[in-house]
């Protein structure tokens, strides 16, 4: 289990994406997304923390978490920090999208429909570019 504290170097990024599967590579990589209620981690209910499957960078606390019925797993709030939201204007709408802050691999997308007694948003984000450290 790897997590890093500083940002990568490039090469050793490079190293890492070399083994990541197909459609990691894809959604990380490319900005590909898995398809809905196909991913590992979204009926996953255990306790700890969801890191970055490129970097090992912490990005979310389990207990933020949330049943949004979209298919992929959803988190109310990032870890302070971890993640960069970008404008994406592809397939015609503008989104956010979601990218680790330490080695830049897309996760997926933020929405303003999430639980609105926290913070409102929903991180809609792809099960193969997190990796969950449990408790």
């Amino acid at each position: 289990m790897l997590v890093y504290n500083k940002p990568m170097k490039t090469d050793e990024i490079q190293k890492k994406i070399a083994q990541l599967d197909e459609m990691t590579k894809d959604v990380t990589q490319n900005k590909g997304t898995e398809p809905p209620f196909t991913g590992k981690y979204v009926d996953e209910h255990s306790d700890g923390s969801y890191h970055c499957m490129v970097c090992g960078q912490k990005l979310f606390e389990a207990g933020t978490k949330f049943e949004s019925g979209s298919g992929w797993p959803s988190f109310d709030q990032a870890v302070p920090g971890s993640v960069k939201m970008l404008t994406d204007n592809s397939d015609g709408m503008e989104r956010t999208e979601v990218v680790c802050s330490n080695c830049g691999a897309h996760l997926g997308h933020m929405f303003e429909d999430g639980p609105k007694e926290t913070t409102g948003q929903r991180f809609c984000i792809n099960s193969c570019a997190l990796d969950l450290h449990k408790k």
